[in-house]
């Protein structure tokens, strides 16, 4: 049985929107083996909307040698009221009782369900009790502006499971949802 696991950069202020503006000076190898560790688990990548529209028009013809092909060959679902038809391939469009169908989809992956980005969706995922993992690289700046991933939402209690300092200050830190 899979378990979905998010996976942000964020700052230490919380925000989570637009990290190539403030990201790229963290980036070493230490949080490339951290990042690839989570690609070697995953057996399925789950997103929401905005993020496959982004994604689905750049991966396909990235010539980026590490990540595109992991994603252009994941298996890939999108969470979606709107989208008619997922063209990026692998992708299967999750609609109607999305909770069934999530639970459907963590039963039958092998391998964690992993998620980059997709704020808005996290927040649901966890107010549903279908997130298990935060994966947080939590770098040394406060951005000030910007979507944060906890805006407006109900406290939700976390259980601390790995934490470590890369040298450029990033804390990697993993929060289990539940007191598995």
């Amino acid at each position: 049985m899979g378990k979905i696991i998010s996976n942000f950069f964020i700052s230490l202020d919380g925000v989570v929107e637009s990290p190539d503006q403030w990201h790229f000076p963290y980036f070493n190898d230490e949080m490339g083996a951290a990042v690839g560790a989570g690609m070697e688990t995953a057996g399925a990548f789950l997103m929401g909307r905005r993020l496959y529209e982004e994604w689905a028009s750049y991966w396909p013809q990235s010539d980026d040698d590490t990540f595109a092909p992991f994603i252009n060959g994941a298996t890939k679902y999108v969470v979606s009221t709107t989208l008619t038809e997922a063209t990026w391939n692998n992708t299967t469009i999750v609609s109607g009782d999305v909770a069934a169908e999530l639970r459907k989809i963590k039963e039958n992956t092998e391998g964690d369900i992993a998620m980059s980005g997709s704020a808005t969706l996290v927040r649901w995922l966890l107010a549903n009790g279908l997130l298990d993992e935060f994966h947080l690289l939590i770098h040394p700046i406060a951005v000030g502006h910007g979507q944060r991933l906890f805006e407006d939402t109900p406290t939700h209690p976390l259980r601390l499971v790995h934490s470590a300092t890369f040298t450029t200050g990033v804390l990697h830190t993993v929060y289990a949802t539940s007191a598995d």
